[in-house]
């Protein structure tokens, strides 16, 4: 049976058919809400019984299968009177957690660096050394393939938290998103030979956007040991990182990315706060950053 079969066969048995629009009256939405809730109920009230009877509750599958169905009804019923196709809403969700999980799955989607086709002094190094360098009075250096670049930094914080290594964030960014407008002010990589490009992607706002990615997933972290012992990160974080980034050429880059350059970013952070110093290597055409030496 198809989807959206099956969602208008269940609409023939909705006892409180609403056929005014949702917007017109927002509580005809409350009966398959509140069902939706009171079915995962009884979903997780079969459970506690097999968990307490064991393999004598022989009826188990059977009240699964009845209470899952429930589920499937008021789900449908939701979708009807929002105006969605169950079916729609299953390839959404399918689209969604593949661009998570198995962002390689999809054979449509070409790798490619986003500063391709520009002239070689303004594309990043396809390879990069990097140094960071604790220095005295609490700050750090970074230095890329030999030369310095930008200032030293510090935490600007009463406590010493290591923020002040934060580039080896947009380091990780670059190697594994391809993208890092505060990397390539820094080092003097601006694609200047499009005015446009030069103004959207490179320009202030498009730093200030990254340096806020940051700072945000930083004080997320900070929450959870910085990420130490984690599997990854919270959706809602990065839908907001995708909705922030949306007019970018780094909206090509998927939920998935974001989340391992995140945490890749953090497990390098996380050692070279420790040493307080770190050697890394980048390659951004494998996609890769790892600490050497």
């Amino acid at each position: 049976m198809e989807l959206n079969e099956y969602q208008r066969l269940a609409e023939s048995t909705d006892q409180q058919p609403d056929r005014t629009s949702f917007e017109d009256n927002p509580r005809s939405i409350l009966v398959p809400l509140l069902g939706l809730a009171g079915e995962a109920g009884e979903l997780l009230g079969e459970h506690k019984k097999w968990l307490r009877d064991g393999e004598s509750y022989k009826l188990f599958p059977d009240r699964v299968k009845e209470e899952l169905g429930d589920l499937l009804w008021y789900l449908s019923n939701v979708a009807t009177k929002h105006d969605l196709a169950l079916e729609d809403v299953a390839v959404f969700n399918l689209d969604k957690t593949k661009r998570r999980w198995r962002p390689e799955a999809d054979s449509g989607r070409q790798y490619r660096l986003l500063d391709d086709g520009f002239p070689e002094s303004e594309r990043f190094p396809r390879m990069m050394d990097i140094s960071i360098e604790s220095q005295e009075l609490g700050r750090s250096m970074m230095v890329i393939n030999g030369r310095k670049c930008g200032d030293p930094l510090r935490d600007n914080r009463y406590e010493d938290d290591g923020y002040r290594f934060h580039d080896i964030f947009h380091l990780s960014y670059v190697s594994i998103l391809g993208w890092s407008p505060t990397l390539r002010a820094l080092m003097r990589r601006k694609r200047k030979s499009d005015a446009r490009v030069d103004e959207v992607e490179d320009g202030g706002r498009a730093i200030v956007i990254e340096e806020g990615i940051s700072a945000m997933v930083f004080s997320y972290a900070e929450g959870r040991s910085f990420l130490e012992g984690a599997e990854g990160v919270n959706y809602e974080l990065l839908r907001t990182i995708k909705d922030m980034t949306s007019h970018l050429e780094v909206s090509c880059r998927t939920e998935g990315d974001w989340e391992r350059a995140i945490m890749t970013g953090f497990s390098l952070w996380r050692k070279v706060k420790a040493k307080g110093n770190g050697f890394l290597r980048a390659n951004l055409e494998e996609r890769t950053i790892k600490l050497v030496g």
